[in-house]
């Protein structure tokens, strides 16, 4: 559709609704969570495994079709870990699995579909066992693109960005941009522009939600319930 027609005290049910079902079934699956976190149809959101960390103010867009799936599969006794830091956004589709340690700094964006693993899941002779693994660390402030897949043993440094597509199998420095399969540098981050990261975003973040809520108040002020109901079974070009 074109335009939320729900009243703004419906939209108020829904987000209540979201917190309330990430508090009940997906905190529990967690070894922490911090603060503020924002589910978004947390009802797609899938966990798996342990332990698994999420910071504070941490954004998690799910969809029907694009799961966000974080798991742990241990490759042995004591191993197995997914650490994420504050102020991160996962979008949909986003999959991030673990046999041995994952490690994500604070103010990651990870676009649609990206893909986070340490292992190879299975070996290439004994296709039984869960093969080789090796930890993978992201520093704070990168950004990983649309379908982007991150392999075992990659180290990708502060304020680097990784194209749409890019298959990272060796290390990124930081401050730079990568893309191709295999990942390449292809161009360097200017190291004398200041970089505005999520934690900025969320400096005063009371400040932000009654910002976000008062926009909704304006942007919704005059929906009407038969309206939304209307645009749900008679949808039409004004929608």
């Amino acid at each position: 559709m074109r335009k939320d027609h729900r009243p703004y005290f419906l939209k108020q049910l829904y987000l209540r609704l979201q917190k309330r079902y990430g508090a009940h079934f997906i905190s529990p699956q967690l070894q922490s969570l911090g603060q503020g976190t924002t589910f978004m149809k947390p009802w797609h959101v899938q966990i798996f495994g342990g332990p698994i960390h999420i910071g504070d103010y941490a954004t998690i867009i799910a969809s029907s079709d694009k799961k966000v799936r974080i798991s742990v599969w241990p490759q042995s006794q004591g191993k197995g870990v997914v650490h994420i830091g504050n102020y991160c956004m996962l979008c949909p589709g986003v999959r991030i699995s673990a046999a041995d340690e994952i490690r994500i700094g604070h103010s990651c964006m990870f676009a649609n579909n990206a893909y986070i693993t340490d292992s190879d899941w299975h070996d290439l002779y004994n296709r039984v066992i869960t093969g080789r693994t090796a930890p993978v660390h992201i520093a704070d402030n990168v950004w990983i693109g649309d379908g982007t897949i991150v392999c075992k043993g990659v180290t990708i440094g502060e304020n680097s960005i990784v194209g749409a597509g890019a298959v990272v199998t060796g290390d990124i420095p930081a401050n730079t941009v990568a893309a191709g399969n295999p990942a390449k540098v292809v161009k360097q981050l200017d190291p004398g522009r200041p970089v505005t990261t999520r934690a900025h975003w969320f400096d005063q973040p009371d400040r932000l939600f009654s910002a976000f809520d008062a926009y909704d108040k304006e942007m919704l002020k005059n929906n009407r319930i038969m309206d939304w109901v209307r645009s749900l079974f008679f949808p039409s070009k004004i929608d």
